[in-house]
């Protein structure tokens, strides 16, 4: 099935007992048992609903997987990821991560004993050097948030240890432009909150995997801490999937359009998009994506926060906001919103300036969106 069809029908049927084409509501917190453990597949809200089996189903198929869990929110998702290390194991991940998913690994999970090392992966000898006896967690996104740096997936899984997971944020992608189980990840995480659900009306995360005894561990925490999302949460997210691909499309093409314009611009110093050609990473992106994503970071000149504003209270249709992936289009001050828990220092190290802005584009008509941010360069 091809991937269009699969947002539409993969791991999804009529309800039997009404022909309801929509998978139903299931409001409920419990289920009625014949008899003590003698149930129809559900026994209480928190281990299993049917709505949320539904989108269970049609994650995994969209990502070429045999299991997935849905968690109340990304981080909800990646917490269950980290819950299956112990005391005295390592965490390798990029310079330039989600700010939410820097604070998770080191303000708590470092505390109970875990390490984490921040590494630029695109620097071969500093993976390397990272990567060791105690390493059992590669975690990564790619395209990275907010650099939008392409890491190879391929060529981190063969270079983890055999006794590592490599698990892949590819909340920026999507499954319709890149399935890192294919390139040999053991998970893959989302925030399907962005691109996933795509309306910005829900939050929600979600883990894939292929492997059985993974998807027992990660069910176990899952079940144990309680992360899980409604049943309406479920079936938003199950809607938005629908129209993922043709959201997808229209958003990357507008990005495209809006990219070329900002490395035009005189007050514009740098755009980071992996669909120019010069990018440094744009072959592999050709390669491991089927478009370049909706994402772009540009700094200014004027390096400073204040430009950075000026341009932040000018946008009219792009509203200034957290989060992404949304038909709306969105802008942010990384610094500032989504990357203000890592400390400046390291923040700036990974390219994240006072005058970095980072849109997600929407699909709006372009012409509308580059009018918006014409006037708002000035």
């Amino acid at each position: 099935m091809k991937f269009e069809s699969k947002v539409i029908h993969a791991g999804i049927a009529p309800d039997p007992s009404t022909g309801a084409i929509m998978t139903p509501i299931f409001q409920t917190s419990t289920y009625v048992q014949d008899a003590p453990g003698k149930h129809k597949g559900y026994e209480y809200g928190r281990t299993q609903n049917p709505t949320r089996s539904a989108l269970e189903a049609s994650l995994a198929a969209l990502e070429n997987g045999t299991h997935a869990l849905a968690f109340a929110s990304g981080l909800a998702s990646m917490d269950a990821v980290l819950k299956l290390l112990e005391p005295g194991d390592e965490i390798v991940s990029t310079t330039d991560v989600y700010g939410g998913s820097y604070r998770l690994i080191v303000t708590l999970f470092e505390r109970y004993g875990i390490k984490a090392h921040f590494v630029d992966f695109g620097d071969a000898s500093a993976l390397k050097s990272a990567i060791n006896d105690r390493t059992r967690l590669i975690w990564f996104e790619t395209p990275t948030n907010p650099m939008l740096k392409i890491v190879d997936i391929r060529r981190v899984c063969k270079l983890a240890p055999a006794n590592a997971l490599v698990c892949v944020d590819n909340t920026f992608a999507s499954p319709y432009l890149q399935r890192p189980l294919d390139l040999g990840a053991d998970i893959v995480m989302h925030s399907a909150t962005k691109y996933i659900a795509g309306h910005s009306d829900v939050i929600l995360g979600a883990l894939i995997c292929k492997d059985a005894e993974l998807d027992a561990r990660l069910r176990f925490i899952q079940n144990a801490a309680g992360g899980v999302p409604g049943p309406m949460d479920c079936f938003l997210t199950l809607r938005g999937i629908k129209t993922l691909a043709v959201r997808m499309d229209r958003a990357c093409s507008n990005a495209m359009q809006i990219a070329l314009y900002l490395r035009k611009n005189r007050k514009v110093a740098q755009v980071y998009f992996p669909g120019f050609e010069d990018h440094p990473e744009h072959r592999l992106a050709t390669r491991q994506m089927k478009h370049y994503g909706a994402m772009i970071s540009f700094t200014l000149k004027e390096d400073t926060k204040r430009a950075a504003n000026r341009i932040l209270r000018r946008t009219k249709m792009f509203s200034l906001a957290e989060s992404l992936g949304g038909v709306e289009s969105l802008i942010g001050h990384p610094a500032s919103m989504t990357h203000a828990s890592i400390p400046k220092k390291e923040r700036m190290a990974a390219g994240i300036t006072d005058s970095l802005i980072r849109l997600s584009v929407g699909i709006e008509h372009v012409d509308d969106l580059l009018s918006d941010i014409k006037q708002a360069l000035g």
